[in-house]
C-alpha cells in the first residue's frame, strides 16, 4: 500500500533529576556535597532512508517516544543520557508542525537527519550549588521535560522524469517497458491508483540511469479534488522534467487534452506549468492514421515550443530515441526541491 502522508506525535525524553548526596568516608570529616547531574533525555530524530519509499510504517505507528535520562548519583556520577529514537522516512519527506503548519524540515538526501523533538536537560546535582558561604547545599534540580510535538509528514517522490497525462494515456505501459516496475495495466481509466517509481538503465551498465515516476491520470478539476489528481499533484513538484503523454489513437483530442492537463498543473498550489516538459505521443502501433496522429502531436508541440516524439511502448518503436531525449533534457536541469 502506498501511503504518502502521515500524522504522528513525538515525545522527547525527560531529563534525569539531579542528586542530593554527601561524601561519607572514614577519615574525611568534611567530605562535602557530591550529588551528580541527571542525564539528558533522548531526542526524536527523523532520518531519510532510501530503503523506504512510503510512509506506511510511520502511518501505523502514531506515537514515538524517546527514553528519559537517568537520575544523577552520589560520587559526582552523572546519570546516563536517554536513548535517541530515530525514525526512518523515505527521501522527499516534508515535515510540518501540525498545530502551526510551519515547515520544520525537508529531508531530501539519503542520510539527512532532522531533530523534531529535543530531549530535556538533566537537573543539576547539589555539588553544583556549593559555594564558599553554602558548603553543604541540600537542593538539586529536577530534570526538564522533553519537547512534545504533533507532526504532519508528507512524501513527495523524487524523480528525474514524471509521466503525466489524461487517464489511459499509456503511462503505466511505458514505465513497465523501460524499467522493472510493474504497475497495474488495464483498458479502463484510473488503472493507476498510486504513483510508481521505476529506474531506467540507459547504458546497460547501470552507470546512466533515469528515475521515472508514473503519476495517476489527471482530469479537469484535479487541483480541486476531482479524480485522483489532487493527492498526487504534489509528487510532480520534485520531478526535474515532465513527460506529457497523449493517445495517438484519438488525434482529434490531443490539443484539448494537453490544454486540460496544462491548466491543472498551473492551478496547483505550487504552479507546475513552468516545469520543463516534452510531448510524447503513445500507442503508435494502434494509430489508424500514423502521419495524421504525428502531425497533431507536432502542431501542439510547436504551439507550446517543446520537443516531441511518438512511440509505441508495446512494440518498442521510438522508445530508445525518447529516452535519449529525456536524458538530454534532465541533464540540463537543476534538482527541484
Amino acid at each position: 500500500m502506498f501511503i504518502d502522508s502521515a500524522r504522528i506525535t513525538v515525545f522527547a525524553g525527560r531529563g534525569g533529576n539531579g542528586c542530593v548526596s554527601f561524601r561519607r568516608e572514614k577519615f574525611v570529616p568534611r567530605g562535602g556535597p557530591n550529588g551528580g547531574d541527571g542525564g539528558r533525555g533522548g531526542s526524536v530524530i527523523l532520518r531519510a532512508d532510501p530503503s523506504f519509499n512510503t510512509l506506511l510504517h510511520v502511518h501505523h505507528r502514531r506515537t514515538v517516544r524517546a527514553t528519559r535520562g537517568a537520575h544523577g548519583e552520589g560520587s559526582n556520577r552523572t546519570g546516563a543520557s536517554g536513548r535517541d529514537e530515530v525514525v526512518a522516512v523515505p527521501p522527499g519527506t516534508v515535515v510540518r508542525d501540525a498545530s502551526s503548519g510551519e515547515v520544520l524540515g525537508d529531508l531530501v538526501e539519503a542520510g539527512q537527519t532532522l531533530v523534531v523533538a529535543r530531549g530535556g536537560r538533566g537537573g543539576r546535582g547539589n555539588a553544583r550549588f556549593a559555594t564558599s558561604t553554602n558548603q553543604a547545599p541540600r537542593r538539586a534540580e529536577e530534570g526538564r521535560a522533553g519537547e512534545e510535538r504533533e507532526l504532519e509528514l508528507e512524501l513527495k517522490l523524487i524523480a528525474d522524469v514524471g509521466l503525466v497525462g489524461l487517464p489511459n494515456a499509456g503511462k503505466s505501459t511505458l514505465l513497465s517497458r523501460v524499467s522493472a516496475a510493474r504497475p497495474k495495466i488495464a483498458a479502463y481509466p484510473f488503472t493507476t491508483l498510486e504513483p510508481y517509481l521505476g529506474v531506467v538503465d540507459l547504458g546497460g551498465d547501470g552507470l546512466r540511469t533515469l528515475v521515472m515516476a508514473d503519476i495517476p491520470g489527471l482530469i479537469e478539476g484535479a487541483h480541486e479534488g476531482a479524480g485522483l489528481g489532487l493527492q498526487f499533484l504534489r509528487h510532480i513538484e520534485r520531478c526535474r522534467v515532465l513527460a506529457h503523454l497523449v493517445d495517438l489513437t484519438e488525434p482529434e483530442k490531443i490539443a484539448a487534452g494537453v490544454e486540460a492537463v496544462r491548466t491543472e498543473l498551473a492551478a496547483h498550489a505550487r504552479p507546475l506549468d513552468g516545469r520543463p516538459w516534452v510531448l510524447i505521443g503513445t500507442k503508435l502501433d494502434a494509430a489508424v492514421e500514423r502521419q495524421e496522429a504525428a502531425a497533431a502531436v507536432e502542431n501542439v508541440a510547436v504551439l507550446h515550443d517543446v520537443a516531441w516524439t511518438v512511440i509505441s511502448a508495446v512494440t518498442g518503436e521510438g522508445v530508445e530515441g525518447m529516452l535519449e531525449l529525456l536524458d538530454t533534457l534532465v541533464a540540463a536541469q537543476e534538482v527541484e526541491v
